[in-house]
């Protein structure tokens, strides 16, 4: 009787240990998104295969950017763990275990990628992506971003003052002008130039901790037209705007945002006034419905044409309503701190006293320095003789506004300058300017999912500059990937004429991949008796799925 307890204990053992549940949840949509863009086949013929090998660099990188993509917030220092619960077989091959995914494997691929070049593996992945999802590049957006760093990261490598955009050398891992507000950390620089057509990067480059925007966008851009070859109207702020930089892109299209700091541009934003459009009738149907939508949201503009820098371009002159009504409030707010700054430092000065009048001229003198919409004036001197029988005076003083100051001010109040050096309206409207310049977000959209704490923030533990590029060649891969997702899914769900339920259950055609992940989670793949079979694939998720590219369904159906 006992042997036959044993013997039924030990069948239901081995039961048990017949089945098996992994989870995928929302890492197949991801997994099918890499192989439609065929991110492993390019890594594998640029790094080669090792038949010696249990799992190859292209499949390490895939694991790398479910990982980045995987929304738990796991380093790569966690990625073994990572893929523990996970379905590996299903989402990297049948052949492949989690053991495979070791620090040293993941560590060789890295420096492999990093020594084949990072830039030309983005590149060549990129140009597969415009062409088999045909990506409009009518317009380019470049901006750049800083991620500061933990650790000691010593330089051993100067930086040289004239060297190539694109460097051999590893990058500089120093302070400089944190957009993280830690300037206490030192840190390092991505630039990005996205795409007007789903926000996807084109182009990504890392720089050192302390590089300048100004010094380097139009180096960038010259590098991104010279080795992508699209005729495309690069876009960017403030920094590109430079005479240097002007001569630089002297072959490429650009529209970008005049600094206030160019004296024309001040003289012009504090004299010119800018009316809206009042006639439509006679305009194109879609210029006027775009026209329509700015002045909607506020804006209108004056065109004219300027010389700067010896290049010839158009400028705009906008004013934002919203803008003009904050811009009012901030003023009002300074023009207060100033009274109550010139109120403490008039008494200040009417508690002194002078040997001479030209001293105490002078102090006041250097007090206005100090005032910039508030002026103090002299009132009354007051003449006194000391106890050792000397001249003294004092100073009585009123406060007075500047009040042509504060005009000129009020006059700033909303407007910006937006420049190109596309001459003719034929190839772009000024309304067309305007929307392109406003769609910069894009590339701040990016750098804001890129710093997510469910990405890849948290992975700067690598101790080499050269890791951390390869980190942040990675981050941008997996912004690829899922921009590219979003942008299908969103480009289905117009053509369908219909939408997925958002987080408050309304239909939208415009979700975000994230909350679609979201929607993913606890979809299992159960295997019993080795007969595998995906569950929790709900009628909602199947639907999703069959607006996707049809790589990613195959990892659920």
């Amino acid at each position: 009787m006992r042997k036959l307890l044993i013997i039924e204990k030990t069948q239901k053992m081995s039961a048990l240990e017949e089945i098996q549940i992994k989870n995928i949840d929302h890492l197949g949509i991801v997994a099918g998104l890499i192989d439609e863009i065929g991110i492993v086949e390019v890594i594998n013929e640029k790094l080669g295969i090792d038949k010696r090998e249990k799992i190859s660099s292209g499949q390490v990188l895939k694991a790398m950017i479910l990982n980045g993509l995987g929304m738990v917030s796991r380093p790569l220092y966690l990625f073994s763990q990572f893929f523990e619960d996970k379905a590996v077989q299903k989402l990297l091959g049948d052949e492949i275990k989690s053991e495979y995914l070791n620090d040293d494997k993941i560590g060789r691929v890295m420096d492999e990628m990093y020594k084949m070049g990072l830039n030309g593996l983005f590149i060549e992945i990129v140009l597969s992506v415009i062409k088999k999802f045909q990506i409009e590049t009518k317009y380019s957006h470049l901006d750049s971003t800083s991620f500061h760093l933990d650790g000691e990261y010593k330089n051993e490598i100067v930086k040289e003052e004239n060297e190539e955009i694109i460097k051999e050398r590893p990058i500089l891992i120093t302070k400089g002008y944190s957009r993280d507000h830690r300037p206490d950390l030192k840190q390092c620089v991505l630039d990005l130039i996205v795409s007007n057509d789903g926000d996807l990067p084109l182009f990504m480059r890392t720089g050192d901790g302390n590089e300048s925007d100004k010094a380097v966008f139009g180096k960038i851009l010259v590098e991104f037209k010279r080795r992508i070859n699209l005729d495309s109207i690069m876009v960017a702020d403030s920094a590109l705007y430079s005479q240097e930089n002007l001569k630089i892109m002297e072959d490429l299209n650009w529209i970008t945002r005049v600094p206030l700091t160019v004296k024309k541009a001040k003289e012009l934003i504090q004299s010119v006034s800018v009316e809206s459009i009042e006639d439509l009738e006679n305009i194109d149907p879609e210029e006027r419905e775009l026209i329509a939508k700015l002045q909607e949201k506020g804006y209108k503009w004056k065109e004219m044409i300027v010389d700067y820098g010896g290049v010839k371009q158009r400028w705009l002159i906008v004013e934002s309503e919203s803008r003009k009504e904050s811009d009012w409030q901030r003023l009002e707010e300074k023009i207060k701190k100033e009274e109550l700054k010139a109120e403490k430092l008039l008494r200040k000065l009417e508690k002194e006293e002078f040997e001479n009048l030209a001293q105490g001229r002078y102090k006041l003198n250097q007090i206005n320095k100090l005032l910039k919409l508030a002026l103090i004036k002299e009132v009354e001197i007051i003449e006194i003789v000391s106890k050792a029988n000397k001249k003294i005076y004092n100073f009585k003083g009123k406060i007075e506004l500047d009040n042509e100051e504060i005009g000129k001010k009020r006059q700033e109040a909303g407007k910006f300058i937006l420049a190109t050096n596309i001459l003719d309206e034929q190839k772009i409207k000024s309304q067309e300017i305007l929307k392109e310049y406003k769609n910069q977000q894009g590339s701040e959209r990016g750098f804001g999912f890129l710093k997510d704490p469910l990405f890849f923030a948290d992975s700067f533990f690598v101790e080499k500059p050269e890791r951390v590029e390869t980190i942040l060649f990675l981050m941008s891969l997996c912004l690829l990937v899922y921009n590219l997702g979003q942008r299908e899914l969103r480009n289905s769900l117009k053509r369908a004429q219909t939408g997925v339920k958002n987080q408050i259950g309304k239909l939208t055609d415009h979700p975000t991949l994230r909350w679609i992940f979201q929607c993913f989670q606890g979809i299992h793949l159960l295997t019993l008796n080795g007969i595998q079979q995906v569950i929790n694939l709900k009628k909602e998720r199947s639907f999703i799925l069959e607006l996707l590219p049809s790589s990613c369904q195959k990892y659920y159906l």
